[in-house]
């Protein structure tokens, strides 16, 4: 995995590790379950302080991209699509199911739009 960051860019440097990373995840070139280098290797190969990898990683943690845990570090989170069409097609996937049952329910479309927005307000 080729990360850079570039200290001149107006661009925080956690934000550009993010941001690669997110595109990784993204393009397919991290799957579910790749394991992403320790805080401290990471820091070390950019000379960054551990905090800002750190945040980054945090970041990513919090937008269900990855998982970090003690004795295994921090994975790509299972699920993640791995590139824009994938999720199209995977959300495209959910929407049939759930109008399928939708359908053999016999409920209506703005009730079945309804509780979408409801379980997406969770």
């Amino acid at each position: 995995m080729i990360l850079t960051v570039d200290p001149s860019s107006a661009v925080p440097p956690y934000e550009q590790i993010r941001a690669q990373l997110e595109a990784m995840v993204a393009s397919g070139t991290l799957e579910a379950g790749d394991r992403l280098p320790s805080i401290r290797q990471l820091a070390h190969d950019l000379g960054l302080a551990t905090g800002t990898v750190a945040r980054a990683y945090a970041e990513l943690e919090s937008a269900g991209l990855v998982v970090s845990r003690r004795r295994t570090g921090t994975v790509v989170a299972d699920g993640v699509a791995a590139s824009p069409s994938e999720r199209r097609r995977r959300l495209s996937e959910a929407a049939e199911q759930y109008a399928r049952a939708v359908a053999l329910l016999g409920v209506a479309p703005d009730d079945a739009q309804a509780a979408v927005l409801r379980a997406l307000a969770r």
